[in-house]
């Protein structure tokens, strides 16, 4: 799979950031979420991507996106709830995802070997690839998490690609070493970067971003983990995704508004978001 390059964003596109990964029906939003919102509009973020944990969750994401209608929908089973993983579940998903049309991504999942039992290994890799098959064969983006896992990821990810064709992939919450990076760029994966980004601690991250040509380059929180600097150990809401983008902005030695112009072209091409006026 080619990488996906863009020179300069089309004409169109609504000014602001994507917020491209958040998790907006976890509990610690059930008290204030319209204010969170009103939030992130005052911040510009005109669009977002709901990421989903488990099928059952996916209700709880359809009542936000009837809620507020720049919210976009995936659906998926995340690696670490891989005890839940039968086969019939990959049909659950399938069906869900073409149930609704605000679903643009398969996801998340992927492979974490840093909190997993080694006996859910197998079954993570088994519902990474029924899930890969689904984004394939629906054309629908596919988030990805890996955490201490990138060569079994990109193993398994390129021999789909192989036999089933092309998938276009973020690496969500991306945290992987300079050399696996550019393993994944290479594949044509754009390459998501969060709060852990304004980390003093995160040199290592910082290197990986210059690694990602910003045509490949996508902006998140994963709220409401991994608030940035300043507001680390907070809960983390998709108006901080300002401090991400700023980031990222400063290292690439570019100006946040091509920050913002770029990425939002990148998130609304691979999730292909709707355009709001």
């Amino acid at each position: 799979m080619s990488p996906i390059l863009f020179d300069t964003p089309s004409a169109g596109l609504p000014a602001g950031l994507v917020d491209t990964h958040v998790h907006l029906n976890y509990p610690n939003f059930a008290e204030d979420l319209p204010e969170v919102a009103q939030r992130w509009r005052e911040a510009g973020i005109r669009q977002l991507v709901h990421s989903c944990v488990t099928p059952d969750e996916f209700p709880q994401l359809q009542a936000i996106a009837d809620q507020y209608p720049e919210v976009s929908l995936s659906v998926g089973l995340h690696p670490l709830e891989a005890r839940q993983w039968q086969p019939e579940m990959a049909a659950q998903i399938a069906q869900l995802a073409a149930s609704d049309e605000r679903v643009v991504a398969i996801g998340e999942t992927g492979l974490d070997f840093y909190k997993s039992d080694p006996a859910d290994i197998e079954l993570q890799k088994q519902a990474f690839q029924a899930q890969i098959a689904i984004a394939q064969s629906q054309d629908l983006a596919l988030i990805i998490h890996c955490r201490d896992a990138a060569e079994a990821t990109h193993q398994i990810l390129s021999q789909a690609i192989a036999e089933g064709g092309p998938v276009r992939t973020v690496m969500h919450c991306w945290s992987g070493s300079p050399a696996e990076t550019r393993e994944f760029v290479a594949l044509g994966c754009f390459v998501s970067f969060s709060g852990i980004i304004t980390f003093k601690n995160a040199k290592a991250v910082r290197d990986s971003a210059l690694e990602v040509p910003l045509t490949q380059l996508l902006v998140e929180t994963d709220c409401p983990f991994l608030a940035p600097t300043p507001f680390r150990g907070k809960r983390n809401e998709p108006a901080y995704v300002e401090q991400v983008a700023h980031t990222l902005a400063d290292l690439l030695h570019i100006s946040s508004e091509k920050l913002a112009e770029q990425t939002s072209h990148n998130a609304a091409h691979l999730f292909r978001l709707p355009i709001l006026a």
